[in-house]
């Protein structure tokens, strides 16, 4: 089975760059995308190979949002994290099979400035691990999307100048050292140990293409359910975001 996961940063803008292309040529079995930008009835998809379709839109209009495309049909899905305070963005979609639970999440930026940095350490991963935690009592977990952190320094080109920033604080970081210490793993770190393995690079100063990028999008897994992961890596020469895909295989 392969799952894609891709911060698509808009889905109608997505699909103008080559995205049926894009699956057509993967051939992925799961597709799960965040900060989708629009409600399901403002997108027109040709995806007829991924029958089961499931969308979380954010309250407010033309931001956040998650979607899951599949061509295996689920035992249940849900959205959001039964958390009045944190499921109006469309953050959460945990799609269930028989062997596992799905989670795909978009996790809340920091923001410039860190306006959002206690929310997000204090309540957001708090809650969000708890939630996972919940799901594993039943079945195992994988979970995947834009996490807006990257955990150690290999995992973005300059970290010293990134220390207070956005997406690389002690407080963010910390949030994934929790998840790890829960038990549960980073896929990819089981197949590469070496930096310059970026997932998002800034618009500005040709970015993408020197490599100056952070990754922050993940696919963890229950360390129950690791011997299970074939394959875990990036495609970054795919292009129409700032995120470049990743796939696990297992």
């Amino acid at each position: 089975m392969k799952i894609i996961s891709w911060n698509v940063n808009g889905i109608r803008s997505i699909i103008s760059k080559g995205f049926y292309n894009f699956v057509e040529e993967n051939d992925p079995d799961i597709v799960c995308l965040q900060e989708i930008k629009a409600n399901e009835d403002q997108v027109e998809l040709s995806l007829d190979n991924y029958p089961c379709r499931m969308w979380n839109s954010a309250e407010k209009k033309g931001y956040s949002g998650t979607a899951i495309f599949s061509k295996i049909e689920p035992v249940s899905f849900s959205l959001g994290i039964d958390k009045e305070e944190h499921d109006h963005e469309g953050r959460v979609i945990s799609v269930e099979y028989d062997c596992f639970y799905l989670v795909n999440v978009y996790v809340p930026n920091s923001q410039r400035g860190l306006e959002r940095l206690d929310y997000r350490s204090k309540k957001w991963d708090v809650d969000f691990l708890k939630y996972l935690k919940r799901l594993e009592k039943k079945k195992p977990v994988i979970f995947c999307g834009d996490l807006n952190v990257a955990h150690t320094e290999i995992d973005l080109a300059n970290p010293k100048s990134n220390v207070r920033n956005a997406g690389f604080t002690v407080e963010e970081r910390s949030g994934f050292d929790n998840i790890v210490e829960a038990g549960f793993v980073d896929t990819f770190r089981m197949f590469e140990s070496g930096g310059g393995h970026y997932t998002w690079w800034s618009y500005m100063g040709r970015a993408r293409e020197k490599n100056v990028g952070w990754r922050i999008d993940y696919f963890c897994v229950s360390g129950s359910f690791k011997e299970r992961v074939k394959k875990s890596y990036i495609l970054p020469q795919v292009m129409g975001s700032d995120h470049a895909p990743v796939v696990i295989e297992i």
